[in-house]
């Protein structure tokens, strides 16, 4: 290798770890503000013996001498306690003891998801249990399913709490208590006007939640709910107040505003906490923090899976110069691109609401959402591989002959096949290993918003395994498409306008999806779905999800062809990483063994 490339790739490797050190490091630093407040891993039991887990954020100088009050913080379907980070941050710096939990079947609590009131419960026992807090001065707070376990732990200990904020969220929803005029205690209502889930407060529009009569039943009134007024009593506990800021479902993560609203109420209705302005924030910061530090840890797959990827060739003994390319032209390669580009997308929805309910949760496929994804996948990968058979056989010259130029090629048989397979096990473990050390040296992950990459629970390496075949099928069939079927008889002279094409076929769909759905949001008040699937709400949160692995899958997928002349490494690796940020990220729905 010249001196030159070798340069190149310590560079791409410096680069990344500095990225994954100052992103981390600072969102280390904002989250423990400036090293004033300690952040603890807990672990707690519930009743029956479900191990729950979560962060519990306590502010300086609060002890069993010395109590504080106290905020219980419940994330959302699919996400873990990190997602509720912008709002334990901020509580803790106002002198709160903040118990961010994960759901059961989330997280690191055990599965399934859903069980005990979706973890509300056992999470608010626990942290009444703490010496530390003040019990007479407890709040919940939940976003979306996070707001149907702050109800239901209301429910089961009414006397264990004294305010509430729901956050995309209502009561009587999904088995949560029905809410009366005194019930939740001091409740806020912060809905977006652009919420996927309307039909929470039973409306089509979230923008008319002010008329919401299930909404006006819980506030005591029979009129409009006039936005930002007080109904009802503090010392009562029957007080109630609705805020409806300019965002979406998942935007409420990452507003702000929505922020200073929580804030300023538990200010009101608890006692004992610091008089910060509710204005004065730093969340954010950890934010970009951990997307540095997520952005770090992707770009260190390539100098990595290069170094990995050149110690196999060498000992495989072929070239790394790319095969003539046979792939199509003028009509039939349009029309191969455009059903690339809008079947994806065509099929999102109903695919996976079809996979979610054809194939319930079972020992073999625990996790309902990466079941409908791996549908999808599977379906996908079929007409893709049909279409690749029709495009073979317009071809001279056998398989045999051929399969270099579709990037099949296999010099040393199922040996190449398998230290391929070896190389992308090394790339991503080598990722898995960066992620683990930093957050055992600082406590923080890569992720950004409602997209996060986290280690695997030790019951979840099994469930990988599980949903491995069909990712690897599906990305595999994806290199052929890219590599194969469409790319240009002369090849790409330009790596990187290589990797722009396939990511604007691959990628690209699921940004027109969104600008679409979302346009039609604001233009509406509602997301499309008269022609759609009864879960197009929660799927077109997801599609933000399959936006950010589907823009890192081309990427990956072009480096190591060019790389290497075979799709092998980078559908494998592909096939690795999306299984296992799936399966992490996601709730597991059966009681499965944790081992």
């Amino acid at each position: 290798m010249a001196v030159t490339d070798l340069d190149a790739r310590t560079t791409v490797f410096i680069v990344a770890l500095v990225l994954v050190l100052v992103g981390s490091g600072t969102a280390y630093w904002v989250e423990t503000n400036g090293q004033t407040v300690e952040v603890r891993d807990v672990q707690f039991e519930a009743t029956n013996g479900t191990m729950m887990t979560g962060e519990l954020y306590v502010p300086p100088g609060v002890s069993t001498a010395d109590p504080a009050p106290a905020i219980l913080a419940t994330h959302g379907y699919i996400n873990y306690h990190e997602t509720q980070s912008p709002f334990a941050i901020e509580y803790a710096r106002r002198g709160f003891v903040v118990l961010a939990v994960d759901q059961t079947g989330h997280g690191g609590s055990d599965p399934p998801a859903f069980a005990h009131g979706f973890g509300g419960p056992p999470a608010l026992e626990y942290l009444r249990s703490l010496s530390m807090v003040d019990t007479d001065n407890i709040g919940l707070e939940g976003h979306s399913m996070g707001g149907w376990a702050s109800v239901a732990a209301a429910a089961v200990h009414p006397d264990g709490y004294e305010s509430m904020v729901l956050y995309g969220s209502s009561t009587g929803s999904f088995g949560a208590p029905e809410g009366t005029p005194e019930f939740p205690r001091n409740l806020l209502v912060d809905y977006g006007e652009y919420e996927e889930f309307p039909y929470m407060w039973e409306l089509n529009k979230a923008r008319n939640v002010e008329n919401s009569g299930k909404l006006q039943s819980v506030f005591g009134t029979d009129s409009t709910v006039e936005e930002g007024r007080v109904y009802g009593s503090i010392e009562d506990g029957t007080a109630r107040k609705l805020i409806t800021p300019g965002t979406t479902h998942p935007g409420l993560h990452l507003s702000p505003t929505a922020t200073a609203d929580s804030i300023e109420w538990f200010q009101t209705t608890l006692d004992g906490e610091d008089p910060l302005p509710p204005g004065d924030q730093t969340w954010y910061f950890k934010e970009l923090g951990t997307l540095l530090a997520m952005l770090g840890g992707i770009v260190f797959m390539f100098p990595l899976g290069s170094l990995l990827v050149e110690r196999y060739d060498r000992s495989a003994g072929f070239s790394r110069e790319l095969p003539e390319s046979v792939g199509l032209e003028g009509v039939a390669r349009i029309g191969t691109a455009l059903v690339a580009f809008f079947l994806p997308i065509l099929t999102y929805y109903h695919l996976q609401e079809w996979g979610q309910s054809t194939f319930a949760a079972s020992s073999l496929l625990p996790q309902e959402i990466t079941t409908g994804v791996a549908v999808w996948a599977t379906f996908n990968a079929i007409v893709i591989l049909v279409g690749f058979a029709v495009f073979h056989y317009t071809k001279d010259g056998s398989f045999a002959d051929l399969r270099a130029s579709y990037g099949l090629g296999t010099d040393t048989g199922l040996r190449t096949i398998g230290r391929a397979a070896l190389s992308s096990i090394g790339i991503v473990g080598g990722l898995y290993l960066l992620l683990s050390i930093t957050e055992y040296l600082t406590g923080q992950g890569f992720r950004f918003w409602v997209f996060g990459i986290r280690p695997l629970e030790t019951f979840q390496f099994w469930i990988v395994l599980r949903y491995l075949i069909p990712f690897t099928v599906f990305f595999v069939a994806l290199g052929i498409l890219l590599h194969g079927e469409l790319r240009p008889r002369d090849g790409y002279a330009s790596v990187r306008r290589e990797m722009a094409t396939n990511w604007a076929i691959v990628g690209g769909p699921f940004v027109l999806l969104l600008a679409v759905q979302y346009g039609w949001m604001v233009t509406t008040g509602h997301l499309m779905s008269n022609f759609l699937t009864a879960g197009v709400d929660l799927l077109t949160i997801l599609a933000f999800q399959f936006l950010v692995l589907l823009s890192i899958a081309p990427l990956i997928s072009t480096y190591f062809f060019r790389k290497t002349g075979r799709i092998w490494t980078g559908a494998f690796t592909n096939a690795l990483f999306v299984t296992w940020v799936i399966v992490a990220g996601t709730a597991t729905h059966y009681p499965i063994a944790i081992f």
